[in-house]
C-alpha cells in the first residue's frame, strides 16, 4: 500500500493486521479512483465500547518495575508512528495504523472493574501503571472521563499508582493527583521525545506540544506531584541529538528524574516506520534504520528481555552514556520515589453490598 502523509495522523498506511487473511490495496484502473480516494476527508475518530471483564493486566516481565497495569483505552488518538503499542489492534481484526488511531476502544466500566477487583478477598496491594499500554490522557479521555473516575477509586482505597503519559488532559486532574501525593500515592513521568515543533507535530502529530509537556511538568512540580521525564522513544539518527538539551529543559521544568527507552519496532511497526521515514524524511531514512540495525544486532528489532529497552552495541552503549552525563549534569540522576502501599483500604464493593 502507497504511503501517504494523512494530516493529523502518524500512519502513512493502513496495513491488514498479521493474523488477516485478505489484504486490501487500492490501485490505479484508470477511472480516477486512487484520486477520489485522496481527496476524502481526514479520517474521524471512531470510539467503540470495551467490553472487558477485567481491568487489571499482570506481568512478570524484568524489564518494567511494576507487575500489574491498567488501561482504559485500546488503540490511541495520539498517533505516534513509534508507538510499540500498534501490533494490539491485530488482534481486533483491525490495522495496526491508521486503524490504531482512528478506532478506539473505551472501557466504560473501567471504574466499577477496578473497584471490584480490588475489593476481592485476597487482593495484595502493589503500584498499578496507567498508561503502560496507550495514554490514558489521550484526546478522548476530555469527554470521557474515564481515567479521571479511576483516579477516584484509587484515592478511595489509598491504592498507590503511577501515570505515564503525553496528555495535557492530565491538568484537568491536579486536584486528584496532589491529595494522591499528599498521601504518597503517585509519581508521573511525561514522555518528552523532542523539542523541535515540526518534528514532534510530525510523529506524534496529536499528542501535546513539546512546550506543553513541559508545562505538565512544571504544574506538577508546583503541585507537589513528583514528576519525572522519559525520553522514549530515543530513536538513533532523529531524535539522539537532543539527548543534552532535553535533560536541561526537564530540569528546568522541574522534572526529579530522567529515564529513557530505545525505540522498539515489534511485528507490524517495522513497517509503519519505514514508510512514515520514506514518506516524511526521505534525507536519512536509510540511516535512521540502518543506526537501528546497529542498536539491535542487524534487525529492527530484538524482543528479548535485558536487551529490549536499551539495545546493545557500540551505538547503544554511546546514547547510554550519554544519558548518564546528562542525567548527572542536570540533578536527573535520582530514582523515582517509593510509593506507599500501607495505607490501601479495599474500597467498598457495591455489587457485594446489594446482596444485604
Amino acid at each position: 500500500m502507497r504511503a501517504e502523509p494523512r494530516r493529523g495522523r502518524g500512519a502513512t498506511t493502513n496495513p491488514a493486521g498479521r493474523f488477516a487473511r485478505t489484504e486490501i490495496e487500492p490501485f490505479d484502473d484508470g477511472w480516477g479512483g486512487l484520486a477520489e480516494r485522496a481527496a476524502q476527508p481526514a479520517r474521524p475518530t471512531e470510539v467503540r465500547p470495551d467490553r472487558a471483564q477485567s481491568l487489571l493486566t499482570r506481568n512478570r516481565s524484568p524489564d518494567v518495575g511494576f507487575d500489574r497495569s491498567a488501561n482504559p483505552y485500546r488503540g490511541c488518538e495520539h498517533g505516534c508512528i513509534y508507538c510499540y503499542a500498534r501490533p494490539s489492534h491485530a488482534f481486533l481484526d483491525l490495522s495496526p495504523g491508521l486503524d490504531f488511531e482512528t478506532v478506539i476502544f473505551a472501557k466504560e466500566r473501567a471504574a466499577e472493574l477496578l473497584r471490584a477487583e480490588l475489593a476481592r478477598p485476597g487482593y495484595v496491594c502493589a503500584p498499578i501503571a496507567l498508561g503502560t499500554n496507550t495514554d490514558v490522557y489521550q484526546p478522548i479521555e476530555r469527554r470521557l472521563g474515564i481515567t479521571r473516575a479511576i483516579l477516584e477509586v484509587l484515592i478511595e482505597a489509598r491504592h498507590p499508582f503511577s501515570i505515564t503519559t503525553k496528555g495535557a488532559g492530565i491538568l484537568r486532574d491536579l486536584d486528584l493527583l496532589a491529595e494522591a501525593a499528599s498521601l504518597g500515592l503517585v509519581r508521573v513521568a511525561v514522555s518528552l521525545t523532542t523539542l523541535e515543533p515540526l518534528l514532534a507535530r510530525t510523529m506524534e502529530p496529536r499528542a501535546a506540544a513539546p512546550w506543553r509537556r513541559l508545562d505538565i511538568v512544571r504544574a506538577l512540580a508546583r503541585a507537589g506531584v513528583p514528576v519525572g521525564v522519559n525520553l522514549a522513544p530515543l530513536i538513533p539518527g532523529l531524535n539522539d541529538h537532543e539527548i543534552e538539551r532535553i535533560a536541561e529543559a526537564a530540569a528546568e521544568a522541574g522534572a526529579r528524574w530522567l529515564d529513557w527507552v530505545l525505540v522498539r519496532l515489534p511485528h507490524e511497526v517495522k513497517e509503519l516506520f519505514r514508510a512514515w521515514l520514506e514518506a516524511h524524511f526521505p534525507d536519512r531514512a536509510a540511516r535512521v534504520l540502518g543506526l537501528v540495525r546497529a542498536c539491535r544486532g542487524g534487525r529492527l528489532n530484538d524482543p528479548r528481555f535485558g536487551s529490549r529497552m536499551r539495545g546493545e552495541g557500540v551505538y547503544a552503549d554511546f546514547l547510554a552514556q550519554r544519558v548518564v552525563k546528562a542525567r548527572r549534569r542536570f540533578g536527573l540522576d535520582r530514582s523515582p520515589p517509593p510509593l506507599r502501599g500501607d495505607r490501601f483500604r479495599p474500597p467498598e464493593n457495591p455489587r457485594q453490598l446489594a446482596l444485604f
